[in-house]
């Protein structure tokens, strides 16, 4: 009998990585990143975008949004709708939508609201509902908890922004899910050849295109906002569509490698469905991904404190992706700010957020 004892005795860590974590890691090489030795910038962004829409495993959706208005609320310069249209050919949804009163055309911003483990509320999270008691209970709290008690799509609707909230699958209205169901129903995507991540992709790209198409709106200045995994919908959806003009993405950037490692909230595995598509990186990196949303207004937010992206990964994150904007030369196009707090969304962000927004769009405030 052999006694040669060198083979593998165990085969996952603790971390719930494989073993082989390392070895994989290092074969990554992103062969469609954005390098100095890119000549055709056009040409790049084309081909990466394709390979994206390749890797969601979606078709291109064309269905007519047919939207009809539920309820209203009159809520001063503004009005809240209660809004139902098609958001794909299988999924007819309802939304929430805020109008500034008056003619227009008028700014225009796409909301997409956070993982947070919390599917009772999606769409709420950014958009104060009404006769809804259960409901408004809950989005105050989570206002409290992340953005300093206030609506961040009301603050923005009263600066004269027409406002738009969706719910992702499993969340609000498109529930129920618990945060172990999802699992089962990313395993089910896949099985009938389909992509959990690659549906909100093509859904928060329809979603977009829907708010563009009201007339009203300025199709010229309509931007994507997001915070937590709304972040990560916002940058991933300026990359697939020019439909976004700009960008505003709160506390969801690093680089794939830094994730996965020991004791990040990425290695839990039920909060990364949303955002993990097959084969992705095989190509491309999360800073690669939003970069091919250049030469476009973009502001991304950080938290020194957030346990979620370790800040150094952050940080080089924001530089190659600055690097893709300067061979844009486009760098004043590109801010990034690491803000001293945690994974928040606090009003002084907000503000801030909404201040460049306003100056990138060359629109004078309204209160």
């Amino acid at each position: 009998m052999a006694t040669e004892t060198d083979y593998q005795t165990q085969g996952v860590l603790p971390s719930n990585l494989p073993i082989m974590a390392d070895a994989i890691k290092n074969r990554l090489t992103f062969p469609m990143a954005w390098t100095q030795a890119v000549t055709d910038l056009a040409a790049w962004q084309k081909a990466g975008r394709a390979k994206v829409w390749e890797l969601t495993l979606q078709k291109p959706d064309a269905t007519a949004f047919n939207p009809v208005v539920l309820d209203e609320q009159d809520r001063g310069s503004y009005v809240a709708q209660k809004v139902v249209f098609n958001l794909t050919a299988d999924s007819r949804v309802l939304a929430l939508l805020l109008m500034p009163k008056g003619e227009g055309p008028f700014p225009a911003a796409i909301f997409y609201h956070d993982h947070g483990s919390k599917f009772d509320i999606g769409k709420e999270k950014w958009i104060k509902p009404w006769n809804d008691d259960g409901r408004l209970q809950s989005s105050k709290a989570w206002a409290e908890k992340y953005f300093s008690g206030r609506y961040p799509g009301d603050e923005l609707a009263r600066r004269g922004y027409v406002v738009l909230a969706t719910d992702a699958l499993g969340w609000g209205d498109r529930g129920p899910l618990t945060y172990e169901a999802q699992q089962a129903l990313a395993a089910n995507f896949i099985n009938m050849g389909s992509s959990l991540a690659g549906l909100m992709a093509l859904e928060d790209v329809r979603a977009a295109e829907f708010l563009s198409s009201y007339p009203k709106v300025d199709k010229q200045k309509l931007a994507a906002i997001g915070f937590s995994m709304g972040a990560l919908r916002a940058w991933q959806a300026a990359a697939l569509t020019d439909t976004i003009k700009a960008t505003v993405s709160v506390n969801w950037m690093a680089t794939a490698k830094d994730l996965m490692v020991t004791g990040n909230n990425q290695l839990r595995g039920g909060s990364a469905w949303q955002m993990a598509h097959p084969g992705l990186m095989r190509y491309l990196d999360y800073p690669d991904v939003a970069s091919l949303g250049a030469p476009k207004p973009t502001l991304f937010f950080a938290g020194e404190q957030d346990p979620l992206f370790p800040v150094n990964s952050v940080e080089t994150a924001f530089s190659k992706m600055r690097s893709i904007w300067s061979a844009w030369n486009a760098t004043d196009k590109f801010q990034s700010k690491i803000w001293p707090g945690g994974h928040v969304f606090e009003a002084v962000e907000q503000d801030y957020a909404y201040d460049w927004l306003d100056t990138e769009f060359g629109v004078g405030r309204k209160l």
